[in-house]
């Protein structure tokens, strides 16, 4: 896979050491804490991937609204399939374990 993409003039890499994503629009803002952010270069334009949990805000109200958080439903499943769980529980453990599969799956097994 790595070949293909090189060879396509595709470039992945990952920044580590995010630690705020923001985005804004007219309206409001959508704040995302320790972020995973994958940077893909082709073409000579670059891509972001973010992914994490979001809190949203209503701009100049000051106040902040939770969400519920987003999670990928390739994670789901595999933490489904690998715990032997519902999608519900699923769900739980990825919010407890702040969206690491594997961490969810651990809690799921330990019981």
């Amino acid at each position: 896979m790595k070949q293909a993409m090189k060879k396509m003039g595709i470039k992945q890499s990952t920044l580590s050491d995010a630690v705020e994503v923001v985005i804004r629009t007219r309206t409001s803002e959508i704040i995302i804490k320790d972020p995973e952010v994958v940077c893909v270069e082709m073409g000579g334009g670059k891509s972001y991937q973010i992914a994490g949990n979001e809190i949203v805000r209503s701009v100049g109200e000051g106040e902040v609204v939770e969400t519920e958080p987003v999670f990928d439903d390739g994670d789901i499943e595999i933490v489904m399939s690998q715990a032997g769980c519902d999608r519900d529980k699923a769900i739980a453990a990825l919010k407890e374990a702040g969206g690491a599969p594997a961490e969810a799956i651990m809690k799921l097994i330990a019981g």
